[in-house]
């Protein structure tokens, strides 16, 4: 979850990214960072993102996560929760590297209103990253996250497993930690 500021107030955002993919398949803005905002991102991505049964949902050890709400909801979708370990960074860097991109990419001004901050993430993500940011996939070269997606969702993957995939060629990557979230405050690493 990372923090927007505005001057009618504080809008967060929680982001489900497919680390298969690194497609940013579930996102939800709200005014508040209580359990109910991850819990939003988490449905978006399992109504959007073909989520399988058994896939992880890696998180770091914010109370959001260790809620009822937000465990219950991880059961009801058949998953699997991770979190991040005490003190370390790098668990959640796939996460906390695109919520960095974001903010690189929309800024750190302060927006008069909540609703032109939504517009600029929206754009971002549904627009430009999605759809057009290339990153290098290991099998199949430079490719946006939603080219990946495809080549995954039609089995077009190499013969070759990943070592820690139990299936071949799945849209979720199989037992690969599919889904990341970040907190603002573990973007600078803080010891």
């Amino acid at each position: 979850m990372t923090e927007l500021v505005m001057l009618e107030g504080k809008l967060y955002l929680a982001a489900c990214i497919d680390l298969a993919t690194r497609e940013v398949i579930g996102r939800v803005m709200a005014g508040h960072h209580r359990a109910a905002l991850p819990v939003a991102a988490l449905r978006m991505a399992a109504g959007r993102g073909g989520l399988e049964d058994g896939c992880v949902m890696h998180t770091d050890r914010g109370g959001e996560y260790a809620s009822d709400e937000f465990r219950t909801e991880i059961r009801t979708l058949h998953m699997r929760q991770s979190r991040g370990r005490v003190g370390s960074c790098d668990d959640n860097a796939a996460a906390e590297s695109w919520f960095a991109a974001l903010k690189a990419e929309i800024g750190t001004t302060v927006r008069e209103t909540r609703a032109a901050a939504r517009a600029d993430v929206f754009h971002f993500i549904e627009v430009e990253y999605n759809r057009t940011r290339l990153r290098r996939h290991p099998e199949f070269g430079y490719l946006t996250p939603l080219e990946t997606r495809a080549r995954l969702q039609h089995d077009f993957t190499p013969q070759r497993k990943h070592p820690l995939s139990r299936t071949r060629g799945n849209f979720s990557g199989g037992t690969l930690w599919i889904c990341a979230w970040a907190r603002l405050r573990l973007l600078s690493c803080p010891t």
